[in-house]
């Protein structure tokens, strides 16, 4: 079983920058895909990045692409987020999960069902 724990979320002003960090640990995370999602209020969640577990394929949402870097570092157990030009439409809370689902599964399919494992939150608040 893997824990996650989110951190890095804070309030930014747009065309701001951060890096949103995904602590794992209990588990053998170099098994798992990871993945980013987010949920504004009154909002479903959505997906938003996702990296494979050598940290060699990467896939995002059509709203982030260009601007946000999924990254991982399997020996410190570490996830990243580098968020860069936010938005204020990039304000939610933002979640990291783990999967053993498939690559293709996940990518065909980005829905937060196919996720075993979930952090509590982290908030991002992009002023303007």
């Amino acid at each position: 079983q893997v824990q996650l724990v989110e951190s890095g979320g804070r309030l930014v002003q747009a065309g701001g920058s951060l890096r949103l960090s995904c602590a794992a640990s209990g588990g053998t995370f170099s098994r798992y895909r990871i993945g980013w999602f987010r949920q504004a209020p009154g909002k479903e969640r959505e997906f938003v990045a996702l990296i494979n577990r050598s940290g060699s394929m990467t896939a995002y949402a059509d709203s982030v692409k260009g601007r946000f870097t999924i990254s991982r570092d399997n020996a410190k157990y570490l996830v990243y987020l580098q968020m860069n030009s936010l938005k204020p439409e990039d304000t939610a809370v933002y979640y990291c999960a783990a999967t053993s689902s498939s690559w293709s599964t996940v990518v065909s399919d980005p829905q937060s069902r196919w996720y075993d494992y979930w952090g509590q939150g982290t908030q991002v608040t992009v002023s303007s």
